[in-house]
């Protein structure tokens, strides 16, 4: 390792003095330069490939000095390279040399090659290494705080999980210093409208893809394609849907790590007192105003506030939209004004970019129909929302206990159906829900256990055997098994 680290502080010297210039030639000033440049490359390539990190650093060395413009793959498999190098160096002056090395190398890689690495990305993941390597110096953290906020004001909703993670660390971390919780909040704001519109992009870039493989089969069944071509493009639709939903994936399991970790400054009376100054300094300014209502809608005292009230008319006046448009359907529904509140719901649906986007309010409304007895209807808006979203395991739950509430319509063998019948149907619909949404298997178990149980008399009376087929009529309509 020690070769290594000579060779270090000569290249990092030059990469420093370099760094800030675009490159004069991409492969070299002479013919030679380039030939010796892409040797260089596959002899990086090739001991990378092996996992023999040390000796691809001295290549990769040369390439980053000589022509760091001739190849993007130089950055983006210097992290694992360096990471590999840091872990393994046992000499501390050494490592050093190599945690700076990898530092740069971050925001080097949007210097030498911007179509493949954004500044706002750059700047983020050196802000996150900074900190995994030094994080007991107060200035280190200190700047990669600040670094931190302008890579998530650059990126928006493309910021990586890892960098809300750690930037979101800090900001705990300076209002555990300070006593100031205006960090954490300002961080959690931040967070939770950027990764909320990252969900949601994601979401519409996945739900565009499938139609494409019915339409490709299509054409591929009218011998419009080859099957090389079908082939090829149908591997790439998977290629883009798994990345999406793995995004999703990502973004939802940060969303919740956050949501947890911001919960101890979660206070509503706290919360409402630093957004009511700040939403005076801030009735124009929109964006500021995004921010505020991520966080107030989450929880009740906020959002039975004036404060709220005139957020969401304020942003419902200069843009419209979904998210506006659900909040507002879901405040006139706790005032109990249920025509508003669909009118809401049902712009919601118009303005909602995605079908899971649009789940929600058909939810609501057929909570609202189920509340006013009109339970065919209300299950016709559950089957929407269901629809829109097959894992929106509530609409099920609300389904079945539409079913449950509609033992009085039976009692006498109404519809031709034996009373109890309708506890059938309506534990099928909390196995669906479970079977779609596993997190809601307590709340079925309990359900289920709730329900009365037919008796025995009633089933030998109307010749029935447990597991036997049974059809429930009137405006169920269903078939389900004796239980």
């Amino acid at each position: 390792m020690k070769k290594i680290f000579l060779i270090a502080v000569a290249v990092f010297s030059a990469f420093v003095a370099n760094a800030q210039t675009p490159c004069s030639f991409k492969y070299g000033a002479t013919e030679e330069d380039s030939l010796t440049c892409a040797e260089q490359i596959t002899l990086f390539r090739t001991f990378y490939n092996q996992k023999q990190y040390a000796e691809a650093y001295t290549p990769w060395q040369y390439v980053v000095n000589s022509c760091p413009c001739a190849w993007s793959g130089t950055f983006a498999y210097a992290t694992t390279m360096l990471r590999a190098l840091i872990k393994a160096e046992k000499d501390s002056v050494h490592r050093e040399a190599l945690i700076d090395t990898l530092i740069w190398s971050q925001t080097a890689y949007h210097t030498y090659h911007p179509k493949n690495c954004t500044e706002g990305k750059g700047l983020g993941m050196k802000a996150y290494y900074s900190i995994q390597y030094r994080s007991n110096d107060i200035n280190v953290e200190n700047q990669a705080y600040e670094d931190f906020v302008t890579a998530a004001e650059m990126e928006k909703e493309n910021t990586q999980p890892a960098v809300w993670d750690m930037y979101f660390q800090l900001a705990v971390r300076r209002t555990q210093r300070t006593k100031d919780t205006s960090a954490v909040v300002d961080a959690y704001e931040r967070a939770m409208e950027y990764i909320d519109d990252a969900i949601i992009n994601n979401q519409a870039k996945f739900e565009q893809c499938l139609p494409q493989f019915d339409t490709l089969k299509a054409k591929f069944d009218r011998n419009e394609i080859g099957k090389m071509m079908f082939d090829k493009e149908i591997e790439k639709l998977v290629k883009d849907t798994s990345n999406c939903q793995k995004a999703i994936s990502g973004y939802r399991k940060m969303n919740k790590k956050l949501e947890e970790g911001f919960a101890p400054y979660a206070n509503g009376e706290v919360l409402l007192a630093l957004y009511e100054k700040k939403f005076e300094a801030n009735k124009d300014n929109i964006p500021a105003l995004k921010k505020m209502l991520a966080i107030l809608s989450k929880d009740s005292l906020c959002q039975a506030s004036a404060t709220y009230s005139e957020i969401l008319q304020i942003l419902y006046r200069a843009e419209p939209s979904g998210k506006v448009a659900l909040y507002l359907g879901i405040k006139e529904m706790g005032n109990k004004d249920y025509t508003q509140s669909i009118q809401y719901f049902n712009e919601a649906i118009r303005l909602f970019t995605t079908n899971e986007e649009k789940s929600q309010p058909y939810y609501f409304i057929a909570l609202i129909e189920s509340m006013r007895g009109s339970y065919s209807a209300a299950r016709g808006h559950a089957m929407d929302a269901l629809r829109c979203n097959p894992k929106f395991g509530r609409a099920y739950i609300l389904i079945g206990d539409m079913y449950k509430n509609s033992y009085n319509q039976f009692t006498s063998g109404g519809n031709g159906v034996i009373p109890g019948a309708v506890y059938w149907v309506a534990a099928d619909k909390y196995n669906q829900a479970q079977a779609i949404d596993p997190s809601l298997a307590n709340e079925c178990a309990r359900k289920r256990a709730a329900l009365p149980k037919v008796s025995g008399k009633t089933l030998v009376e109307n010749n029935l055997q447990p597991g036997q087929s049974y059809h429930v009529g009137g405006w169920i309509n269903e078939n389900t098994t004796v239980k």
